[in-house]
């Protein structure tokens, strides 16, 4: 076998992405939410439009586009025939190149490139090394994969995908358009519509509960599930503990992203943003449009604001209130944490300068 090459037209190979197309301009246009700019030299003539591809590799068949003025040069260079910008670079883009312009080109973008690269459809049918039992109802325009094992009373919706070694627990529920992955496992839950788990995600398994006996440790039942909303996507291998008493739940329209930890009896409002490993501990409510990043922390037992934004590596250890910005550990607001550092770091100057003029005496 040949060394494997860059795609000439981009990142999205037809071997392993779905395409479609081609379209005109003006279709485009629609899906994107955008203005048509015709080129400044030539018409587009019904010209067609094939794929998508970065500015640099770009053709006069392709569309790309430009969300940050780093990335201008290219945009001056490029030969895609069509472009996505956002109004200030609209008299940038080139004569022989029509465009699209848009308030969030990114969001342009994305539903551009949806329109070609829609997500593959199921193919219906249930695959003979699958173990599904006979009390799981499963709509027959379900795909279930190798080895996937449904339990007594699932249930699973119109067009749901099941991937290959999933196990779906006994009575679970998955609505109608979800996405399971492979080697995910699902128990004590229920999910709304076009809910999307990535590979080897956890939910509905025993929450850390345990009391503690004159002889050790005892177990606590957890007798709660996972209710995940609507348009909820988690990703590979993160796992979400079912509720002690209370339902663990994720809000619709909440982005999880890989190796994310949500204890039991949490709450996520809509559309919060979890981001890799980062940690939620039981009972902790976010309200919605909550952002947690990266390897964040939060204690249980404690309420996150509407709107706030969680730092980086940020723990959390009390409230926060709606719409603040913390970060450091403990949390604190983004102002006074660089105020603290600056501070810091006139004090080991001065420190380093003292040590210096002794060193000199001595």
């Amino acid at each position: 076998m040949a060394a494997p090459q860059p795609s000439p037209s981009g990142p999205a190979n037809a071997r392993f992405f779905v395409r479609s197309g081609p379209f005109d301009a003006q279709t485009l246009a629609q899906a994107a939410g955008a203005t048509l700019q015709l080129p400044k030299q030539g018409q587009l003539d019904g010209a067609s439009f094939s794929g998508i591809a970065p500015l640099q590799s770009a053709g006069p068949r392709d569309v790309s586009f430009l969300d940050n003025r780093r990335y201008a040069p290219l945009l001056e260079q490029t030969q895609a025939g069509l472009v996505i910008v956002a109004s200030a670079f609209a008299e940038k883009v080139p004569a022989h190149c029509a465009a699209l312009v848009s308030s969030s080109p990114y969001l342009a973008w994305s539903r551009v490139a949806r329109l070609f690269h829609p997500l593959q459809p199921a193919k219906p049918g249930i695959h003979p090394s699958a173990c599904v039992d006979p009390t799981a109802e499963i709509d027959p325009s379900c795909e279930i994969g190798p080895f996937a094992v449904i339990g007594a009373g699932a249930e699973i919706g119109a067009r749901s995908i099941i991937g290959a070694h999933t196990v779906v627990g006994q009575g679970v529920q998955i609505a109608a358009d979800c996405r399971i992955g492979n080697h995910v496992t699902l128990s004590h839950a229920v999910l709304g519509e076009r809910v999307i788990l990535l590979p080897g995600a956890r939910i509905g398994q025993d929450g850390f509960g345990f009391a503690v006996g004159p002889d050790g440790f005892e177990s606590v039942p957890q007798l709660g599930r996972v209710v995940i909303e609507h348009d909820v996507e988690i990703g590979a291998n993160t796992t979400i503990d079912r509720g002690s008493v209370n339902d663990t739940v994720i809000g619709a329209g909440s982005r999880l992203d890989n190796l994310v930890q949500i204890g039991h009896n949490a709450r996520l409002g809509r559309c919060c943003i979890v981001v890799s490993q980062a940690g939620i501990s039981g009972s902790t409510v976010l309200e919605d449009f909550v952002t947690v990043a990266a390897q964040a922390g939060l204690i249980g037992h404690i309420r996150i604001g509407a709107k706030a934004r969680i730092g980086a590596q940020c723990g959390v250890m009390s409230d926060v209130e709606s719409g603040a910005d913390v970060i450091g550990s403990p949390a604190m607001p983004f102002r006074e944490f660089f105020r603290n550092v600056a501070v810091l770091r006139k004090l080991a100057k001065k420190a380093s300068g003292s040590a210096q003029g002794s060193s000199d005496k001595a």
